[in-house]
Parts: structure tokens; C-alpha cells; sequence
């Protein structure tokens, strides 16, 4: 018994601390590091990645509207949506190749052909009109519509009048009715792929893995969106360059400079949010990261190392007390 206590009594007078404590000290060793995995606020280290994809959920929002913008163009003679069309063919001095005896001159060569004066055509159907009246007849709303100029010109011209066709109109067309189609397809599913993202950009916050499948959806969004505004560039140019070669029939075409604004702006904006995802799979610390410590956030590493050193820096009242012989506690039992 005396010698246990003297053992012990020697060992604390060397500095040694008793074997049951020997864990407490190891786990002590670092306290930064030690404060570092158990204060970590995951809120705040992940907040960098929530700011991002709040971002993109507001661009994948402004694609949207930009979208909608352009599809609901020409679909209704109120101003502002009749103002929104991707081409208006201007008729109003076309030269006719043929015309009918009783031919009456009215205000403009077309209207006395039976013709408008200008037709301007959108993604779901064409409104007509004349200069002195602005759009006075749209044709009904219709899913995978294409505007067939041929036709309707055919259908309006008065008995009689006739006009000069290009010899490869019919290989045009038919150009023209499958790109339509495309184009009308790759812009619902566009717009309603973009839709879903806002609400679902959320879920890129809790793992790197749902960022590789959310921009592989992203990808897809942007990619319809883009094919479609091309198409429709495509188509436009097209038109216009097709009637400014034929001087004879003296035809006017223009692309609708409103409708190409919002269709480019839901195509960037929809890129954007991609771009945006595509750098979350690599940056900015998602909350699988910081629960598994596979990556830590710069920010809240530095607070919490801040904090633990300013909290290392204040006085211990424990060891102080500790210090005093009086408050010292003793490891021997005094044997008489």
C-alpha cells in the first residue's frame, strides 16, 4: 500500500498525469482542430453554394419569362403581343406577273389584288393587316403551325391575278414545314424544362452528385432552347434572303427585332444557369462535404480557428486555481 502511493506520489512530482488520464490528454492535443469538427455551422459553410443557386434559380426564372414572352407573341391583336412576331412579310407593292381586267387601284397593289398589305407570322399562327390599319385578322392558335405564304397568297389573290413563284419553292417549304415543327417542340420543352428548374436547383445543395445529374438536365434545357432560337434565326434569314431575291415581285421581309431579343435572352440566361451548375460540381462546399469532412468551407474554418484561439487566449480560472498549493488537489493519501 505505501509503496502504490509512493509510486504515485513520485510520478505526479515528475509531471507524469496517472494512466486514466492519458486519453483526455492525447484528445486535448489539438483543441483547433478538435473545435473545428464539432462547431462547424453547416448553414454558414455551405452558404456560398446556396447564394449560387439561388442565382441560377433567378436566371432559370428570367429564361422562362423571356420564353413565354416569345411564344405568346402574335397570338392576340393587343399591341404589345401583335408586336411580337420572328418575321412580317411586307406586300403592300408587290408587282403581280398577271391581272385581271376589272382590276380597281385601291390605297396599295396588294389590297387591289385582294391581298394585305403585310402578314406576320409567329410560333402558333400569322396575323394579317393593312399600313393605314394596323393588323386587322389573326388565324387561329395552332400547335406545330407553319406559315405557308403560297397558300394564303393563293387562297386571297382575286380571280385572275397571278404572281411569279420561285422555281424551288415546293424543296422551301418543305424545309420550312419540318424546322417549324422542330422549333415548336424544342420551345415547349424548353420552357417547361427551365420551369422545373427553379424549383428543383434547391437540391444541388446537398450533394456534388445531384450537381452532375441536375446539370446534365440543365444541358438539355439550354441545349433545346438554343437549337430553337437558331432554328428560328435560321428560318427568318432565310425568308428575307429569298425575297430579296426576286426583285420582280418586289417583296419586303424583316425579322421581328422583339422577338429575337427575348428569344436570345432566354437562350443566354438559360446558359448561364447551366454554367453556373456546372462549376458547382467542383466548387463551393455542398453539406454531404462538410458532414463527411471531405471538404471543409474557407470561411467557417477561419472562424472557427478565430474563435477557438481567442477563447484559448482568455485566462483559465481552473488552472489558475490549480496553480495555488491551496486549491491544489492532492493524489496521496498521508499515512500515519
Amino acid at each position: 500500500m505505501e509503496s502504490h502511493e509512493r509510486n504515485a506520489s513520485e510520478k505526479e512530482s515528475d509531471g507524469e498525469k496517472p494512466s486514466g488520464t492519458l486519453g483526455q490528454s492525447n484528445s486535448s492535443e489539438d483543441p483547433i482542430m478538435a473545435a473545428q469538427t464539432s462547431n462547424v455551422n453547416v448553414k454558414l459553410a455551405t452558404l456560398t453554394r446556396k447564394k449560387w443557386i439561388m442565382t441560377s434559380s433567378i436566371f432559370f426564372a428570367i429564361s422562362v419569362i423571356f420564353l413565354i414572352l416569345s411564344i405568346i407573341g402574335n397570338t392576340s391583336k393587343k399591341r404589345f403581343i401583335r408586336s411580337t412576331y420572328f418575321l412580317k412579310l411586307d406586300l403592300a407593292n408587290i408587282i403581280p406577273a398577271s391581272t385581271p381586267g376589272d382590276i380597281v387601284l385601291v390605297n396599295s397593289l396588294a389590297r387591289s389584288l385582294g391581298l394585305h398589305d403585310f402578314y406576320q407570322v409567329g410560333i402558333w399562327n400569322f396575323c394579317e393587316g393593312y399600313s393605314n390599319e394596323g393588323v386587322t385578322n389573326c388565324s387561329k392558335p395552332k400547335a406545330r403551325y407553319w406559315f405557308n405564304p403560297i397558300e394564303i397568297l393563293l387562297q386571297e389573290l382575286l380571280s385572275g391575278a397571278t404572281i411569279a413563284l420561285p422555281a424551288d419553292i415546293n424543296k422551301i417549304l418543305n424545309l420550312l414545314k419540318l424546322a417549324s415543327n422542330v422549333m415548336f417542340c424544342f420551345f415547349l420543352a424548353g420552357v417547361c424544362m427551365n420551369f422545373v428548374s427553379i424549383f428543383v436547383a434547391p437540391i444541388t445543395l446537398y450533394s456534388r452528385w445531384w450537381s452532375l445529374l441536375f446539370s446534365i438536365w440543365t444541358f438539355l434545357a439550354a441545349l433545346l432552347t438554343t437549337v430553337a432560337t437558331l432554328i428560328v434565326t435560321a428560318m427568318s434569314i432565310i425568308f428575307v434572303k429569298v425575297a430579296a431575291s426576286q426583285p420582280g415581285l418586289n417583296i419586303g421581309a424583316k425579322i421581328g427585332k422583339q422577338f429575337f431579343a427575348f428569344m436570345w435572352m432566354a437562350s443566354a440566361f438559360s446558359i448561364l444557369g447551366l454554367l453556373i451548375h456546372l462549376c458547382l460540381m467542383c466548387c463551393c462546399a455542398s453539406r454531404r462535404d462538410i458532414i463527411t469532412g471531405r471538404k471543409k468551407s474557407k470561411s467557417i474554418n477561419h472562424d472557427v480557428v478565430a474563435e477557438e484561439k481567442k477563447r484559448q487566449a482568455l485566462p483559465n480560472f481552473k488552472n489558475f486555481a490549480e496553480s495555488i498549493p491551496k486549491f491544489r488537489k492532492k493524489n496521496t493519501i498521508e499515512v500515519s
